[in-house]
């Protein structure tokens, strides 16, 4: 006899999804506003392969969380490449070829999904996040677009609150 499906699988429910453009992030030295994108964590967990006989099992090695991208506006003031320069040079200062301890340069970063009435959704917390890559944008006398900051963020590991 042939499974019938469940009435509630297959009618509409009301939901409210999440939009792209309902976010806050909280990086400490960087004002919010000129936060313009920013990627959501990602998680990779490598297969381990362990051989039997005629056959492979597969079990889960170590995760590794993905580097984030933000996008920052670069205002005149206050300066976001100064903003972003300062962190940077917690980890590592090109002049002096100093470099900082971990304690220095990592933070906590703080990514919130807000709902339609400004109330947090989702609350994304990455530990131990550090700057790794930085591009300052381009200038161009053929547009009038914006100039934008994008930066790698690598961290240890990221909690989702709710």
């Amino acid at each position: 006899m042939a499974k019938m499906l469940n009435s509630d699988d297959l009618f509409f429910k009301d939901f409210e999804p999440q939009l792209s453009h309902r976010f806050y992030m909280y990086i400490d030295g960087i004002p919010s506003y000129i936060i313009k994108a920013a990627t959501k964590p990602s998680l990779q967990i490598n297969p381990i392969t362990i051989d039997h006989v005629n056959m492979k099992r597969k079990v889960q090695g170590k995760g590794e969380w993905q580097d984030i991208t933000v996008t920052l506006y670069s205002p005149i003031n206050p300066s976001g490449s100064q903003a972003a320069i300062e962190w940077i040079r917690l980890g590592y200062e090109w002049a002096t070829g100093r470099t900082g301890y971990s304690d220095f340069y990592k933070k906590d970063l703080t990514l919130n999904a807000i709902g339609p009435v400004g109330d947090i959704v989702e609350e994304w917390i990455l530990k131990g996040a550090w700057v790794s890559s930085a591009n300052w944008g381009q200038f161009d006398w053929a547009t009038d677009d914006l100039v934008n900051i994008e930066l790698t963020i690598t961290y240890d590991f990221a909690l989702l609150s709710f």
